[in-house]
């Protein structure tokens, strides 16, 4: 088993677990253009990869005691210069470059879990927001800075608003606003806070402990079914959902269940971590 060559991510698996580790601590794990460039790499692999198939869950986390502080200063200088070369879509290519990539992110198949420690700014924020299960530590730094920064948080607050909603996704674009994981737990940020390193990685033994519970197919199929809610219309969605349930019921994952809740066993698929 290959996994994608990087220099910004540190990746290892385990038991149909792909760690992905943003690696570049001297910068607080700042957003740069190779960095985003590599999880399309890891997410392109995850699609066509046979090895990459059998990945049911991500953790998406930063070296060094921070997750992201947003995006990297050197790129935006590099795509400056380039504009003042007479490029005049040099910052939009870099940050729809970004756009692409959390999009991507968010419709992985796989369950996308984030582990959130100090800086979690920005990019880092929007990646938050585009995670299926978010853990955050208590003392992590949470915002929006762009507005402060004169720029705009222009890929990133779509997710937030799906995310926390209209009101409270003005506020923090808005005003910059800080907070700490705490409070990103009753905004809807994150969904389980820590205030150890313990007890963080307890929390995340028992989310991928949670993950392996669950059938991979349908899974898949029911991550795919709710982030379509509000973009299909509603009776087409439900005559889908109906199709892939007859499927799923008529399939060797879905009778496999069954008979492991009448034989009270554990089904194969978690049988087998």
């Amino acid at each position: 088993m290959t996994l994608p060559e990087t220099t910004a991510l540190k990746l290892s698996r385990e038991s149909g677990v792909l760690h992905i580790t943003l690696n570049r601590p001297e910068a607080r794990n700042a957003m740069s253009l190779n960095m985003v460039n590599e999880l399309m790499d890891v997410f392109d692999w995850l699609e066509h990869d046979a090895a990459g198939a059998e990945v049911r869950a991500l953790v998406l986390r930063g070296a060094g005691g921070h997750f992201c502080a947003g995006g990297d200063i050197k790129d935006m200088a590099g795509a400056r210069q380039q504009a003042a070369e007479g490029d005049p879509e040099a910052f939009l290519r870099l940050n729809r470059r970004f756009g692409e990539m959390i999009s991507i992110a968010n419709r992985q198949p796989q369950v996308l879990i984030t582990v959130l420690e100090g800086a979690v700014m920005g990019g880092g924020f929007g990646l938050a927001c585009v995670s299926d299960v978010a853990i955050a530590a208590g003392d992590a730094k949470f915002a929006l800075p762009e507005t402060g920064l004169g720029v705009i948080p222009a890929q990133i607050a779509p997710f937030v608003v799906q995310r926390i909603g209209l009101t409270r996704a003005r506020r923090i674009a808005l005003t910059g606003q800080r907070f700490d994981g705490h409070h990103a737990l009753t905004l809807g940020v994150v969904h389980e806070v820590a205030d150890s390193p313990a007890e963080l990685e307890k929390k995340l033994a028992e989310v991928i402990e949670q993950v392996r519970r669950c059938a991979p197919n349908a899974t898949r199929a029911t991550k795919q079914l709710v982030l379509d809610v509000g973009h299909v219309p509603m009776e087409e969605l439900l005559d889908r959902a109906a199709a892939d349930f007859a499927e799923a019921v008529a399939s060797e994952e879905g009778q496999e269940g069954t008979l492991a809740f009448v034989q009270k066993r554990l089904p194969a698929w978690a049988a087998d971590e």
